[in-house]
């Protein structure tokens, strides 16, 4: 599996290891290797369908000290093109050392079930926590979600789409919500309707995707052609933005090959035109993923903005100047 740290990418090394792309980017919390943080406790493989599938389950992360408040809870979604990728280990349960509660969602591969059934599953991931409020000291009415590449697009896609029934629910608790209060939304697509479009235009990156071939994830997410609009605007986060989409932050690289960097900017402007607080962290020079987004200042940001908008702190949350996370750009072979 290739470092997500990594600067470089090309189509030959891209094609043979398409499954294990797509990953979330390391650097906001321990390296996995570490595994779980001393004064964490992981409650490990919860399943959050009775009976469902063995993909259907969650790690849940928290502080050893249980603290006297309900804790806010982070949902983690991992990445992996939909059809790779790991709910373990977790970058973000140093979180659970923050005041925070952690869960890291596992969901099913598009290669056993096209969408929607991976927002089905993030759905009632979500709707299964705030069940389980009381067993786990959770606050159910502060919740949280981030994730990576596919984990940043169904994050988002849980924040814009949340509250509105548009996807059937499946397992327990449809009496519990599945909207969330803020979305950290790394390097996700947005628009499954524009990507070919925007991967050919870009002219930082040569277009590495076969699109509508067997080796493309985005057409094998929603088991189609990308050009059957209604699937790809059913997928696509920008398609429910409106005004009560919650607040979201947005992490992307200039030099991004897998997911065009103008995905992240059609989103921000979506979720500005309806008066939605969003910022829009550019990374100029990474690509998907880099030891850009491990920077002290960056994970900070990330910070800020759950601790405002799950916490209620009163932070100013400030973009980081490009210069400071500006890297050079990788080298294609």
């Amino acid at each position: 599996m290739r470092n997500p740290n990594s600067q470089r990418l090309t189509r030959r090394a891209w094609l043979p290891l398409l499954t294990a792309l797509l990953l979330a980017p390391a650097g906001f919390s321990q390296e996995p290797e570490k595994g779980v943080p001393a004064g964490v406790r992981l409650e490990r493989d919860l399943a959050y369908i009775d009976g469902g599938d063995p993909a259907q389950k969650l790690d849940l992360y928290l502080p050893e000290t249980q603290p006297e408040s309900p804790l806010p809870l982070i949902v983690h979604i991992h990445g992996g093109g939909w059809r790779a990728g790991n709910k373990f280990p977790c970058p973000f349960t140093d979180y659970a050392l923050r005041g925070y509660a952690v869960a890291s969602v596992g969901y099913r591969f598009s290669q056993k079930a096209v969408f929607p059934a991976q927002i089905q599953d993030c759905q009632a991931a979500i709707r299964w926590l705030r069940a389980q409020a009381k067993t786990y000291h959770l606050d159910p009415s502060r919740v949280g979600v981030v994730g990576g590449s596919a984990g940043g697009h169904l994050s988002a896609l849980v924040g814009t789409s949340g509250g509105k029934g548009v996807f059937p629910p499946i397992g327990a608790h449809a009496d519990q919500p599945d909207r969330v209060q803020a979305v950290c939304d790394i390097f996700g697509p947005a628009d499954f309707t524009t990507v070919v479009q925007q991967a050919t235009a870009d002219s930082n990156v040569k277009n590495i995707f076969a699109f509508n071939t067997p080796t493309d994830p985005y057409s094998s997410l929603i088991g189609a052609p990308l050009d059957d609009i209604a699937k790809a605007q059913a997928v696509s986060p920008v398609h429910y933005v409106d005004r009560n989409s919650p607040p979201f932050l947005i992490l992307h690289g200039t030099h991004d090959a897998l997911v065009p960097y103008a995905q992240s900017v059609q989103l921000k402007s979506a979720l500005k035109a309806q008066g939605v607080p969003v910022w829009l962290q550019t990374l100029p020079g990474s690509g998907h993923g880099g030891p850009a987004f491990g920077k002290p200042a960056v994970q900070e940001l990330a910070r800020r903005f759950f601790d405002r908008h799950l916490k209620g702190e009163n932070l100013a949350i400030e973009l980081v100047p490009a210069a400071e996370v500006a890297v050079d750009p990788p080298k294609a072979k």
